[in-house]
């Protein structure tokens, strides 16, 4: 299981400086560069991965993405301070699958000469990348600037996200929901279109997974849940054991499996087969930071673990329920993420209480957070191939009241049954995930470097 915390201690960073085997162009300003380069790198806290010289033709830089490769590094930087050797980006991409960082440095000031064409040299090995059919993230200026220093780190989250996803593994318990039938999941069309592994689960295995769950293991966990002091609101102490059988169920299937993401058959047989819905469980993984998706939406599952991969945790995956020019009212049964709703003591805080539907337990309750800038986002497949969508607001107090999970969302740009209806005319499921902060940009990029089909 891949770890998604986005600090940058936890990143490993191969990092190759590019050299010229003849000389040229002003050397001395070189070696400023990249001192200056490297020092950010160790500023922003990487674990980089590095040949000791500079690379200056195919066997050095063999060489150094050997080294880098056992590392096992999640990301590729390339520095060219000076001008050097175009044809050895397609060595890199005949070695590195993933999104290369190219990184050009300014020209040395007022001198009355050209010093270093290291954004020509960038720039050659961009379109060399790009008709080699490799993907690429592109940084340009002095590492003393500001706004610099939060490009390339958009860039390494970006080039890191992409390789995380490439080498994921997403579980299926069950199937998606009776009729859901646009949440189907394709194993074949995941890994060329994704390198993700899907792996299917039993769920009548799962099922009585959780009900041999140590009873020991059970009652500590109970105790967890009600250290959280969550209201409660029909529904009593005794429900909560099923709830943290299934916790415990699905972290461990998780961890056991090495699953980077989990989508779960919730219903009808969890309930009725259980006596209970999972979904405090799933609110409680999410919370943690977990992508675990519900109705066996397994690209749902795979968009919140893209969420987590930008830093912007799992999400709130949700029904679209309504809209109007400007808003998006989404809403679903109670299993968002707690952090995500109003805090204690506010009416919207979560609270434990039966399903609206099948009334049983155990969902949870709770209005998202108001006046916070979010990205409502979805991956899915459609005519063989995989999209991606984002659109960017900022919830607003809802109209009315609902019980389960709700958000209004106000949309940055408006226009929102026009973009409905592109969504639908591109197969979009029916189901998004929403998250915190502005991420659109990013998952554009991101698309890009997949091979996505991109839709505004």
């Amino acid at each position: 299981m891949l770890s998604t915390k986005g600090n940058e201690e936890s990143i490993r960073l191969g990092v190759i400086l590019i050299g010229r085997k003849r000389p040229g162009f002003d050397q001395e300003w070189n070696r400023v560069m990249t001192a200056s380069c490297l020092g950010l790198l160790e500023q922003i806290g990487y674990t980089v991965v590095r040949s000791e010289a500079p690379v200056v033709d195919e066997q050095t830089t063999a060489a150094a993405l050997d080294k880098i490769q056992e590392a096992r590094c999640e990301a590729l930087l390339m520095l060219q301070p000076s001008m050097a050797h175009g044809q050895l980006a397609l060595t890199v991409a005949q070695r590195w699958s993933d999104p290369v960082i190219l990184w050009a440095t300014p020209e040395r000031p007022g001198d009355g000469k050209v010093s270093s064409c290291s954004l020509v040299g960038q720039h050659l090995w961009a379109s060399s990348l790009r008709q080699a059919g490799r993907p690429f993230e592109f940084v340009y200026g002095d590492p003393a600037d500001a706004a610099v220093r939060e490009d390339l780190k958009q860039a390494v989250t970006l080039a890191r996200a992409a390789n995380r996803l490439r080498h994921s593994r997403v579980g299926l318990v069950g199937t998606h929901a009776p009729g859901f039938i646009d949440l189907a999941a394709e194993p074949f069309l995941l890994r060329r279109a994704l390198g993700v592994q899907l792996y299917p689960f039993s769920l009548p295995q799962f099922i009585e997974r959780v009900r041999e769950m140590p009873d020991d293991a059970v009652r500590k966990d109970i105790q967890k849940v009600q250290d959280l002091q969550l209201p409660m609101r029909d529904v009593v102490v005794e429900d909560l054991a099923m709830n943290s059988r299934c916790y415990l169920a699905m972290r461990e299937l998780m961890e056991e499996e090495k699953l980077d993401a989990l989508a779960v058959q919730c219903w009808p047989e969890l309930p009725n087969m259980l006596g209970q819905w999972p979904y405090l469980a799933v609110s409680r993984l999410s919370t943690e930071g977990r992508a675990v998706a519900i109705e066996g939406d397994v690209d749902g599952a795979l968009t919140g673990l893209i969420s987590l991969l930008l830093g912007a945790g799992a999400g709130f995956l949700t029904d679209w329920l309504e809209h109007d020019q400007n808003t998006i009212f989404f809403w679903h049964p109670g299993m968002a993420p707690m952090d995500m709703c109003d805090g204690p003591g506010r009416e919207g805080a979560p609270t434990l209480a039966a399903h609206f539907n099948i009334v049983k337990p155990l969902v949870v309750d709770g209005k998202i957070r108001t006046q916070e800038p979010v990205t409502v986002l979805r991956l899915w497949r459609c005519d063989n191939r995989y999209h991606m969508t984002a659109m960017e607001g900022r919830t607003i107090e809802p109209r009315r009241k609902l019980s389960g999970n709700t958000a209004l969302v106000e949309i940055a740009e408006g226009d929102v049954p026009e973009r409905f209806n592109r969504l639908l005319h591109a197969g979009m499921p029916h189901h998004v995930t929403v998250s915190f902060g502005k991420h659109r940009e990013a998952l554009r990029r991101l698309a890009g470097s997949l091979g996505l089909q991109w839709w505004d």
